[in-house]
């Protein structure tokens, strides 16, 4: 499960407070996607993301910055399909790191996997505001088209909710990105709980 962090839909306070109750459960990774910040004050929060989720292991990539991935030695970058080209930013990362990348076709996603990108992900898949500037949804063929080509992971992102897991799994995602079903639910940690649990059966 990837969590894409978005402090604007909780509040200061309250985004450090999730972050703490959910980076206890398994099976996450965070993206760090908060585009307003400026470098010491992005600095600064994923430093104080770090402090929280080391301890339990949880993966940290910082969104387009890979100056900053360096500097805090997070797990590593996720670039937009847009920004720094994936040889480049591999370049100046070496192969310690990971390399994501949103892309927004299956010729993106067969695009970044052989520029060398660890894993990709997908969308809109479904109808949602947040991704409406990308386009129509692309919907669950041509994710499963992707899965199909692509070998490495995919992940599904646009509109997914608990009730649509099972499908995106069903056509070959890895896994599935999120940010509303996590930052507005109520119980931010009971919500991933039911992520996990459903990805979870979902696997081989």
């Amino acid at each position: 499960m990837y969590v894409v962090t978005d402090r604007h839909q909780t509040g200061e306070d309250r985004f450090q407070q999730i972050l703490q109750d959910i980076t206890s459960e398994p099976g996450l990774m965070l993206q760090i996607r908060e585009k307003d910040l400026g470098t010491r004050e992005l600095l600064s929060l994923v430093r104080e993301i770090q402090r929280v989720a080391r301890p339990f292991q949880v993966p940290c990539f910082i969104n387009d910055r890979v100056d900053l991935v360096l500097a805090t030695q997070t797990a590593g970058v996720h670039l937009r399909s847009d920004s720094m080209p994936v040889k480049e930013a591999r370049k100046c990362l070496g192969p310690d790191f990971f390399i994501g990348q949103s892309v927004h076709s299956q010729e993106e996603a067969i695009r970044s996997e052989t520029d060398g990108a660890d894993f990709v992900v997908l969308g809109p898949i479904y109808e949602t505001p947040s991704k409406r500037k990308y386009g129509p949804p692309l919907g669950v063929g041509a994710l499963r088209d992707a899965c199909r080509r692509c070998h490495v992971p995919v992940y599904a992102i646009g509109g997914v909710t608990l009730a649509r897991v099972d499908e995106v799994m069903e056509v070959g995602a890895y896994g599935v990105a999120v940010i509303s079903s996590i930052f507005r639910s109520p119980v931010p940690r009971e919500a991933v709980k039911h992520y996990v649990t459903k990805l979870r059966a979902n696997c081989p």
